[in-house]
């Protein structure tokens, strides 16, 4: 784990340096990903007899072909998407291979976060950025850090999967030339099979056998996108008809024989230990097995998950005390009282001088909130644990399968090399699922019942109670106004670091500035003469930790509304200002697709409002506009129109559902949710008091998406930091009332 404590330190000198003209590094290559050396590729040690393995993610048997998802299918369709880019190049159709998850290996380690960890705007692409991002790039591939998250999944993955097929491709027409003594260069490949020039036909798993004694054709080189059949091309995600139809199995669907049911009451103060417990009720109960501690709280084995759940409910137990405030108020006085120079994150940026700039015309300022909020996902936390003499297997949902081995090993005394970890189908995460509250809790339970495999169910209850949330935060944003221009802004951010939380929970911690918090206030396009970007990081509350699309979430509201504010105070339009203000050529251009695909014409009147709002998120350029009408029971959204830019969209119609997915997603917990502590727990514990969008609520979302930007970008989360601000920009217009705070229902009612 030593190299992975030191990752985002590394990154940050290594950036540093960069921009000091100090370090060049070459670049990891698709080609070099796609072929690492024989004892680096983890599909060899398992590889049956005839059978071949060309890469880490290609795998041919006798009677099948096995494709590997390298990152956790989380809903956002890694399942389909990843399959399909190496299944282009070796000329494969759905329906012509398996999909199967990767498991924890160094070669999966993700190119995609070279983006994040280099201190450099996503714009940036001079040569300094750029030796910048090569460091960050060997750092990672040092570390062998696996992890799905931050929208990386395509970036990560577009270049080395295509490879990897072209690859396989290759190597299999290879093999069919050194079968035939035909050449090469006569033979083509078609839905499976290598085509012979007199129309003969060999099907891909009667080669193994011969392909597995060549070695693979490295030099081999990726279609050009103009002969794609599959990329690029409307498609059905492979997963959707079973999960239509009710057949795929989530992890919470998973059963083996001999099993028994573990549920848990842990202790609602977060961390905190059980200081006693009666049992008796519980142990009468039906179903009950046995009661056994754990580290934080009490487990129930029981028959059935029904069972688990209500007799662990029936146990009655006195807690440690929260070691964060226990009420709600003093969180917010914590905040209140972070902006102080020993809890200074970090100054992101610094443009001329805004001490002078803010002296300058009118000065405009103004306070932001944003509250605790639940990840919430269909699928409650679960998972099955064997621990035998030898080690353990855990079979569970996770975005970071090599931190599973590490915490599961910590939790009982083990080796991480002594844990097996499998992947499974999630049914959402949005940040929960780079957690580990399941993961440790079962490790400790399986571990007391040897030999026998534990499946634990948290209750709904349970998994809002240990649900660590998305960072609370407030803004203290300070600007002016001089002759129709905006001349100053001073952003300040306090607020819980997610990002560092996580990696302390993880085994990785570090001391380094949480660089999310900065998201959305550090990385803004406009062109504002004197500008600066500060955030301080509040110590003592409860633990927070990445949400879909971190620290953009808060910031992108705080700092659009913000922006927005000055714009009114200038007496300009909404949209035209920003893209002139746009420093950007190919997010203007963005914008001003924005601007025509709403027909944006200025003020609607009647009570009737548009708001827009740009956030760039995890590299990807995301505008939108909402409209509203007041009516007299509340605010009614009738539309939104969205444009992103992600350099290549790899699948139309997952893309647009992506990006409609964020929109509602981040429309409904601006507009509803927030979670709120009392005697150090959480009060909201189900859905009822944290409420997603209803349909009802839901406006038509219409969706472009550009191809503008050089690189290959993602589209889960960038589509969520966008919609609260333009809501409440809206919101304003419609109404001439200014919300800055989350969720907008305490201040407004909605329809």
């Amino acid at each position: 784990m030593g190299q992975m404590q030191d990752l985002s330190r590394r990154a940050f000198v290594f950036g540093s340096a960069a921009m000091a003209g100090g370090i060049a590094f070459g670049s990891y290559s698709g080609a070099e990903a796609a072929a690492p050396a024989a004892g680096d590729n983890p599909l060899t040690a398992g590889l049956g007899p005839n059978s071949v393995t060309f890469n880490p993610w290609v795998e041919i048997s006798p009677d099948k072909i096995t494709l590997i998802a390298q990152h956790a299918d989380i809903g956002q369709g890694v399942g389909s998407v990843q399959p399909i880019m190496i299944a282009e190049e070796m000329d494969l159709d759905p329906g012509q291979f398996e999909v199967r998850f990767a498991g924890p290996s160094p070669a999966y380690f993700n190119t995609g976060f070279k983006e994040e960890l280099a201190p450099f705007l996503a714009s940036d692409q001079s040569p300094a950025a750029e030796a910048g991002r090569a460091a960050a790039l060997e750092g990672l591939r040092k570390s062998g850090m696996q992890m799905t998250g931050g929208s990386s999944t395509i970036p990560d993955t577009y270049e080395k999967l295509r490879t990897a097929g072209a690859v396989a491709r290759e190597t299999l027409k290879a093999a069919a030339a050194k079968r035939s003594g035909v050449a090469v260069a006569d033979i083509r490949t078609q839905s499976g099979h290598v085509i012979l020039p007199d129309g003969h036909k060999i099907p891909y798993v009667e080669l193994a056998a011969e392909a597995a004694k060549i070695p693979p054709v490295l030099d081999a080189q990726t279609r050009d996108p103009s002969t794609w059949r599959l990329i690029g091309k409307p498609m059905m995600r492979l997963d959707v008809r079973e999960k239509v139809m009710g057949e795929l199995k989530f992890g919470i669907d998973m059963k083996m024989d001999g099993m028994l049911y573990a549920s848990v009451k842990l202790n609602p103060a977060k961390g905190q230990p059980l200081k006693s417990y009666d049992a008796t009720r519980a142990k009468a109960m039906p179903g009950v097995k046995k009661i056994v501690e754990i580290k934080n709280g009490v487990a129930v084995i029981a028959t059935n998950s029904w069972y688990a759940i209500k007799a662990v409910e029936a146990i009655a137990c006195e807690w440690a005390p929260s070691a964060y405030p226990a009420e709600q108020a003093d969180h917010w006085k914590v905040l209140e009282s972070s902006f102080k120079p020993e809890f200074l994150g970090k100054e992101w940026r610094k443009i001329g001088d805004v001490e002078a700039g803010l002296k300058t015309g009118t000065r405009i300022e103004a306070e932001y909130r944003a509250p605790y909020v639940a990840h919430q996902p269909l699928e409650p936390l679960n998972g099955i644990g064997l621990v035998t003499d030898k080690g353990m297997e855990i079979w569970v949902g996770h975005q970071s399968p090599q931190f599973v081995q590490h915490v599961a090993a910590t939790a009982i005394g083990l080796k991480p090399e002594q844990v097996t970890f499998h992947n499974q189908w999630t049914g959402g995460s949005f940040g929960h699922r780079l957690e580990y509250e399941n993961v440790r809790v079962l490790a400790e339970i399986a571990n007391q019942m040897r030999g026998t495999p534990i499946k634990l169910v948290f209750s709904r209850e349970e998994d809002f109670l240990q649900d660590i949330p998305r960072q609370i935060a407030i803004a203290r944003h300070r600007g002016s106004i001089d002759k129709g221009k905006i001349v100053a802004a001073d952003l300040q951010l306090a607020s819980t670091a997610p990002l560092k939380g996580l990696l302390e929970r993880s085994g990785a911690a570090s001391k380094d500035p949480d660089a999310q918090l900065a998201a959305g206030l550090w990385n803004v396009y406009y062109d504002i003469p004197n500008f600066r970007a500060t955030t301080y990081e509040a110590q003592g509350l409860s633990p927070s930790t990445t949400w879909r699309s971190v620290g953009a979430s808060t910031a992108g509201f705080f700092t659009e509304s913000f922006i927005d504010e000055m714009i009114h105070a200038a007496s300009l339009d909404p949209m035209k200002a920003r893209i002139e203000m746009c420093a950007v050529p190919h997010y203007r251009k963005l914008l001003e697709t924005l601007a025509e695909m709403s027909d944006w014409k200025g003020p609607l009147g009647n009570g009737r409002g548009r708001g827009v709002a740009f956030v760039e998120s995890f590299g990807t350029p995301t505008a939108e506009v909402v409209e509203v009408t007041a009516t007299q029971a509340g605010i009614r959204i009738d539309k939104v129109w969205v444009a992103v830019d992600v350099g290549k969209i790899v699948d139309p119609v997952n893309f647009e559902n992506q990006v409609q997915g964020g929109v509602v997603w981040g429309l409904g917990h601006a507009i509803n949710c927030e979670l709120t502590y009392a005697k150090g727990a959480v009060q909201q514990t189900n859905y009822n008091h944290h409420e997603a969008m209803r349909i009802y609520q839901c406006p038509v979302i219409e969706v472009r998406g550009l191809e503008n930007d050089p690189k290959v970008r993602g589209v889960g989360e960038p589509p969520v930091p966008p919609a609260a601000p333009a809501l409440a920009n809206a919101i304003f217009a419609a109404t001439g009332k200014r919300i800055r705070e989350m969720p907008f229902n305490k201040f407004i009612d909605f329809v």
